[in-house]
């Protein structure tokens, strides 16, 4: 952090951090293919790219490797990467687009989130907004020589916003298409891969078997590869059978493959002969794996994610995590399964569109459903454990026993459960999906109530509104002894959207919440709903209506002898006399509130109450107490991983900092807190910064600065419809450019006064006062 009591020279305020000498490098490349052979002349191809290219800015490029499915896209690629990834000192990403997946593809902004938080960006730091995310991503770019592989796109929309602006990085995507539009609007190249030349795949089944057989004859290669179509993944099925039986007669597995292929001949609708090659040869290799194996594969086809955990996988099939492992081995070893990372894995699209289909005729109804039972129960329970870490003051949700086998996680401490919930974040939403897809509607809404409670600390509550809304719809499908979680639902949901600055869709759920409680006498659930709706009501500055459904969640909480509560609705009106301007009322239930939290244990509410009394302190001449409040409440912020209570938090310490003169330091936090709201879609509090920045200017007497971030700020209030804040900003944006244009400053504080009119508490009027003497005063 600058140290700074006064600012010179030009201080700019960006949206991107500064360069940091020490940002990650990342090293995303997945291992480079074993046994590769020939594709010489693509490979030529794709080293003309790099030809005479050195540190000097060139315009980005763009190339595009197409190519039927199964043609070895992907293995060309990788290769040629590990080949010439030297070239490319600041590193490499990757990404697999699934375009042609059976499941969901991912999309431009997920891939943007994942390469974002590659290049050192923080999870809360990512925008919410694709056009934000994709300008801070090339931001991140400019100025760097970075290799981007986009593995698997279906569609130009998939990859366009994961295109650099300009510098020194290339761009290589694998596809099943041509993209034309790449090469139309961005100028890409294409390279279009074939099958293998019939000496090119002779070659590949002998690499990959040399050490196993080095006897097989020539011809016989030929005609196994012709059974093949020539495809390097059919191939590479193929021979990794032969290489597994080295005392088989390659005859005898020839004969195998061709009855296989006559079966799908007899059975084809008029797939093309690739596709039926593909088919044959994945339908051989599943054929000759054990028993064991073969289950666990077509199993694997009923995970909803894309990506799975050796647990899980264990879940799926009844296994202990031992035995999974084993069978996991031997479906890699088989060429059937990818591992991505320890204990973590991926089918090919094409593998898992397979197994998907394999599942339905090789498993009864009952054995399907039964397996889609023990994942969801796992994630279900596993999600519990973690929110034992992650939100240890709710209570959680009673549910069944796990079904026999199924061994959920437990988790050693907070840090071990976010990392869970970050690595599993993604199958969230095609979990509670293919729950309800499956007709378990009580798991949905389960699972989408535990799953609030589960989520990252700083992943956008954007990302669970989606995953809600299923939830309600299978819980409003209940019966009434369900009210309770169809409650906690529209609880959740309200929270989601007050957070989203969704003030009217909040207050909806949280009403409809309220009725519900009431007509299932949840008391609890009521007084929770009524404070989330004085929250809403607060953050709109209706400080009665705030205070009035405070003061109801307050008696219901005490009532209920909840003291842990009891002192949330205490902090939340701390703050609402704050806000208006009654500091010794505030300052009445504070060290209250502030003694409960402590007592309870609660860590977030705790910092909570530290930044309310850092902003009273300041305000009653206190800076130094002020400073050491905020300061803990931030060491909470930071020791939960919770970006959401850091930005916010992080507008109180600018303010201080600007009190005192710590002007470089006052910008540094309120450029931190505007970045942190810009990601997570806070447009309000993202404004608040851009007025401390101002007030900050204006301190240092740079003027025409102040007054350019207090008009943008303006805007945004005036956009939102919050009047209150609107008036703030016109009263500071008057004060800017005064000295200059005091007809403006006029107009502005006219204005100002126009949006005061709603507002009668303390503050409001003392404002009101001070504008009409300046009005008052000739120009």
């Amino acid at each position: 952090m600058v140290q700074a009591r006064n600012v010179s020279g030009d201080i700019h305020f960006h949206q991107a951090a500064a360069p940091d000498p020490s940002r990650p490098v990342p090293r995303q490349l997945p291992a480079d293919v074993y046994a590769f052979v020939n594709r010489t002349d693509e490979l030529s191809r794709l080293d003309e790219v790099l030809s005479g290219r050195d540190d000097s800015d060139v315009v980005v490029l763009v190339h595009v490797v197409a190519g039927t499915a199964g043609a070895g896209k992907t293995s060309l690629v990788l290769h040629w990467a590990h080949r010439v990834k030297d070239r490319f000192p600041d590193g490499q990403l990757f990404v697999n687009l699934r375009g042609y997946d059976p499941g969901e593809p991912v999309t431009a902004d997920q891939a943007l989130r994942r390469f974002l938080r590659a290049l050192g960006v923080a999870p809360a730091d990512v925008p919410q907004d694709i056009d934000d995310a994709a300008a801070l991503y090339r931001s991140l770019l400019a100025d760097r020589r970075v290799l981007i592989l986009l593995d698997n796109a279906a569609t130009v929309s998939q990859v366009r916003p994961l295109l650099p602006g300009d510098g020194t990085s290339l761009v290589v995507v694998t596809s099943r298409n041509r993209l034309a539009g790449l090469a139309v609007r961005d100028g890409a190249r294409r390279i279009t891969l074939g099958t293998l030349p019939e000496p090119e795949a002779v070659a590949l089944l002998r690499e990959v078997t040399r050490c196993y057989r080095p006897e097989d004859d020539e011809d016989k290669l030929a005609e196994l590869a012709h059974l093949c179509a020539h495809l390097p993944l059919a191939l590479r099925i193929a021979a990794e059978r032969a290489a597994s039986h080295p005392h088989m007669r390659l005859d005898d597995l020839i004969n195998d493959l061709r009855d296989e292929s006559a079966l799908w001949d007899a059975l084809s609708t008029g797939i093309d002969d690739e596709a039926e090659a593909i088919r044959s040869v994945f339908t051989w290799s599943y054929r000759a794996l054990p028993a064991h194996s073969a289950r666990l594969f077509r199993l694997l086809g009923l995970h909803p994610g894309a990506e799975f955990s050796l647990p899980a996988a264990a879940a799926l099939g009844e296994l202990t995590p031992s035995r999974a492992r084993r069978l996991l081995d031997d479906l890699v070893g088989a060429h059937l399964l990818e591992q991505t990372a320890p204990d973590r894995f991926q089918f090919h699209d094409l593998l898992r569109a397979y197994a998907t289909e394999t599942v339905q005729t090789d498993e009864s109804s009952e054995q399907r459903q039964a397996a889609v039972r023990r994942i969801v129960s796992w994630y279900l329970h596993t999600a519990d454990a973690a929110q034992t870490w992650l939100y240890p003051s709710e209570d959680h949700l009673p549910l069944q026993e796990p079904p026999p086998g199924v061994r959920p996680l437990a988790f050693a401490d907070y840090n071990a459960a976010v990392d869970w919930s970050e690595r599993e974040h993604g199958n969230f939403l095609p979990l509670v999906r293919g729950a309800a897809r499956n007709g378990l509607r009580q798991a949905a809404w389960q699972l989408a109530t535990v799953l609030w409670f589960a989520r990252p600390p700083s992943a956008s509550e954007r990302d669970w509104l989606e995953l809600g809304r299923i939830g309600l719809e299978a819980a409003e499908g209940e019966d009434d002894s369900r009210a309770h979680a169809l409650t906690r639902l529209l609880i959740n949901t309200g929270i989601a959207h007050r957070a989203l600055n969704n003030f009217s869709e909040g207050l909806d759920a949280l009403g409809r919440a309220v009725t519900l409680a009431r007509s299932s006498d949840s008391r609890f659930d009521e007084a929770h709903a009524l404070n989330l709706i004085g929250l809403i009501h607060l953050r709109r500055r209706d400080l009665d209506l705030a205070d009035t459904h405070f003061g109801q969640a307050l008696s219901l909480y005490r009532d209920l002898d909840h003291h842990q509560r009891t002192a949330t609705v205490l902090s939340n009106i701390a703050s609402t006399r704050l806000s208006a301007g009654r500091l010794p009322e505030a300052a009445a239930v504070l060290d209250e509130a502030l003694a409960a939290q402590r007592s309870q244990g609660n860590r977030g509410g705790e910092g909570n109450l530290l930044r309310i009394a850092a902003a009273l302190r300041l305000e009653q001449g206190d800076p130094d107490t002020a400073r050491q409040s905020i300061d803990d409440a931030l060491d909470i912020a930071l020791a939960l991983r919770d970006h959401t209570r850091e930005a916010f938090w992080l507008l109180t310490l600018g303010d201080i900092q600007r009190a005192t003169g710590e002007y470089g330091d006052a910008l540094t936090s309120y450029q931190r807190s505007a970045m942190l709201h810009r990601r997570l879609g806070d447009r309000s509090r993202e404004a608040l910064a851009w007025r401390g920045t101002g007030q900050t200017y204006t301190g240092t007497g740079r003027l025409p600065e102040a007054a350019a971030f207090h008009r943008q700020a303006a805007a945004v209030h005036r956009d939102l419809g919050d009047t209150w804040q609107h008036a703030l900003e016109l009263d500071h944006l008057a004060t800017a450019v005064h000295p200059k244009d005091p007809q403006a400053a006029h107009t502005h504080w006219t204005e100002a006064l126009t949006h005061l009119n709603p507002y009668s508490d303390p503050r409001a009027m003392a404002m009101r006062s001070r504008i009409e003497g300046l009005l008052r005063q000739p120009l």
